[in-house]
């Protein structure tokens, strides 16, 4: 810790910085000069480093041209020993409190921190900007000499606005313009890890989870608008707001503002109206093909011209007359909003579905056809299918487009790695992949439209998103775009199919495996589909395909829905044999617990108690053989067998295939006997017994 009374030299150090540019022909702003317009706005929208609203003024700032890419740079200057930065243990900046509000000390004392907080600003705010530099310059006196410390941060749209540090420095040379070069490609390999990603997605769902629950009950007890109403409003809300800017940034579609709704009682002009007039701007501006614009645009047309919810009303507790439909749209604009807009790859309109369906009160047996599948699960499954940037992925029952999305995600890291030194060609790549490489089906209209959102968020993978019947009325070619007509060629099936469904859903699983060459396909469905309820489907698909894997789930879908799960995992196009061997695994315990409170967070209901990650990646290890069972640490003997299966398709769970012997030990006998004692001990002490 520095030292009490020492004088701080920070204005030398400022000085210092400012000589340095100048002598290296470097432009640069102070303090009160302007940048631009969006810059300015977001120092001044954002929380002050002492707090309020008093504005935000680094001390230095400028733009240094990277790659052609104009990236603002913020820098805070100090002047006593110790005072560079505060990280935590792991080397993180601790800018934040764990309740999320900004810890004003740390940035207001330490010039990386101060740096950082106001290019988050900018990041937050300034939607012109994917990336920011941050840089702490601190100096303290050491007898004669002056001591100079550096320290420069990323903070970019790629890595979610998490800041993740550049380099250590003893001067600031790295900004000049002989050595941009290598200071862009020391940017290109700032990225995340897997772990720092993982724990960035977990913060968005619960942001947006926990926003969406305070929102949709506002809808339910203060605007009483009904449950089947509040997907198609929310989903068609965020398309308004989100605008549509051409490759070169200018705006196409400007998003939509709450002031924009004007609460009108005309006919043509009311909220509803202007809400379904910039919808269709958006699903213009996007090019997407004609008849799926339609079909959106008749999906909303209930909800926003037709439901009454553009009337103008009284609003509680306040001198407002709006109509339920801006009321709505303040709350999306301001809390729904940012967050999709911050996360890329995350199927955020499947929370938002399951928010929005805890209202709905129906049967077990509806309800398990319409839950939507956990991100965690998605992932695992497209791991286990081994996704990579050349696959073709289908979902025969796409709901949210969950499954795709995490495709995708795998697809893309592929090609990041791969092309790593042409950016050209991974872009040609990224696009390939969006409009070709994948493809999913949903029924019902609702949720279909939930999964164009989804893929238009991912930027844009919505082509080859139908509304269709995947089992009646899908031929297994793409029905849209230049390739019209032409078969996909899928190599990898996922899905989570409707368990109301012949052979508990696995109908489907023999449509698409019917219609694929080679590949995998890894199915989420009710286990008993693999002890006979699944046929006769089970033991036809055992005659082009192998079963490789069986996989007891632990109770993911709790609280939406009762149902026992199994993970079964295919080689398309090649006959089971029946004298090899299958992997099963007993994974009931996956390293989470679980929770059911209603109106609590995922962060409550959903939590990583005993290495999740770490189980999840040993299960995918262990059958895709690049793991033995002796160099498990999670996976042991008790909860994996191989063992082969007959061919009559009925034999494919766990408990078929591990024997558990149930004989009493003398150590069963003594652990009864103990616990029965303690428990007997403690009524007597509670006053229960005599």
């Amino acid at each position: 810790m520095p030292k009490k009374n020492v004088s701080s030299i920070e204005e030398q150090i400022e000085d210092w910085v400012k000589k340095y540019f100048n002598a290296n022909n470097i432009q640069y702003l102070t303090k009160t000069e302007q940048m631009d317009s969006e810059i300015d706005d977001a120092l001044k929208i954002e929380e002050s480093k002492k707090g309020g609203k008093g504005g935000n003024y680094p001390d230095i700032k400028l733009f240094i041209e990277i790659d052609s890419i104009k990236i603002p740079v913020m820098i805070e200057c100090k002047g006593t020993k110790g005072y560079l930065c505060k990280l935590d243990e792991n080397g993180a900046l601790l800018n934040q409190k764990k309740d999320g509000e900004n810890n004003l000390k740390n940035i207001y004392k330490y010039a990386v921190n101060g740096a950082v907080h106001y290019a988050t600003a900018i990041f937050k705010y300034a939607d012109s900007y994917s990336r920011i530099i941050a840089i702490g310059v601190n100096g303290y006196k050491d007898g004669e000499n002056t001591i100079y410390e550096i320290s420069a941060w990323l903070i970019s749209k790629k890595n979610f606005g998490v800041p993740k540090k550049i380099g250590d420095y003893t001067d600031l040379s790295f900004l000049t313009a002989t050595n941009r070069k290598r200071l862009s490609l020391k940017l290109k390999d700032i990225l995340l890890t897997d772990a720092e990603r993982e724990r960035k997605a977990y913060e968005f769902e619960n942001t947006i989870e926990s926003n969406l629950k305070t929102l949709n009950q506002t809808m339910h007890d203060d605007l009483h608008i009904a449950v089947g109403d509040r997907v198609e409003l929310i989903a068609a809300m965020i398309m308004a707001g989100l605008g549509v800017n051409d490759e070169e940034g200018n705006v196409l579609v400007s998003g939509l503002v709450t002031s924009d709704l004007k609460s009108d009682k005309g006919k043509k002009n009311h909220d509803g109206y202007i809400i379904y007039n910039r919808v269709a701007e958006f699903l213009d501006a996007k090019n997407l093909p004609a008849d799926k614009r339609e079909s959106i645009k008749n999906t909303l047309e209930r909800v926003l011209l037709h439901s009454n919810l553009e009337v103008p009303r009284s609003v509680k507790d306040t001198s407002r007359i709006e109509s339920r439909l801006k009321t709505v749209y303040r709350e999306v604009e301001q809390n729904i909003m940012p967050t999709f807009l911050s996360a890329e790859h995350l199927d955020f309109t499947g929370k938002l579905f399951n928010v929005l369906n805890e209202w709905v009160d129906i049967p077990d047996g509806e309800r398990n056809d319409v839950v939507l599948t956990p991100r965690y699960t998605t992932e695992f499954m497209a791991k286990l299918a081994e996704v990579n940037m050349n696959s073709f992925v289908w979902d025969y029952a796409a709901g949210s487009g969950g499954f795709l999305i995490s495709a995708m995600k795998l697809m893309l890291k592929d090609a990041e790695q791969q092309f790593k030194t042409s950016p050209e060609k991974y872009a040609d790549k990224v696009s390939d992949i969006k409009k070709y490489h994948l493809l999913g089906c949903e029924i019902r209209p609702d949720i279909y439209l939930l999964a164009v959102l989804n893929m238009i968020l991912m930027k844009d993978g919505s082509a080859t998103i139908l509304n269709v019947d995947s089992l009646e009325k899908f031929s297994g070619t793409y029905e849209q775009g230049d390739k019209k007509g032409q078969d996909f060629p899928a190599d990898v099936f996922l899905l989570n199919p409707p368990y109301s469904a012949p052979g508990k859903g696995f109908i489907f699983v023999e449509k698409a495996l019917s219609r694929m060459k080679s590949g995998k396909a890894c199915v989420l469905i009710q286990e008993n589909a693999g002890s006979g309820n699944g046929l006769p489907y089970t033991k036809s698909l055992l005659k082009e395909n192998t079963l490789l894997a069986s996989i007891h789930m632990a109770d993911i879908f709790r609280g939406k829905a009762s149902v026992q799960t199994a993970v079964y995992l295919f080689e398309v196009g090649k006959p089971h044999d029946v004298n090899k061997y299958v992997k099963f695994i007993d994974f009931s315990d996956d390293g989470y617990t679980r929770q059911n409170r209603k109106k609590s967070s995922q962060e409550v209901n959903l939590r990583d108690t005993g290495n999740a990650l770490e189980r999840y990646q040993e299960v995918i290890d262990i059958i895709l053989n690049r793991k033995k069972l002796k160099d498990c640490n999670y996976i042991t003997d008790e909860i994996f067998v191989e063992d082969k299966i007959t061919d009559s398709g009925d034999d494919w769970t766990f408990k078929q295939h591990k024997v558990i012997d149930i004989t009493p030990t003398e150590q069963d006998f003594k652990k009864v006997v103990a616990d029965f004692l303690a428990w007997k001990v403690g009524a007597i002490m509670r006053g229960e017994i005599n």
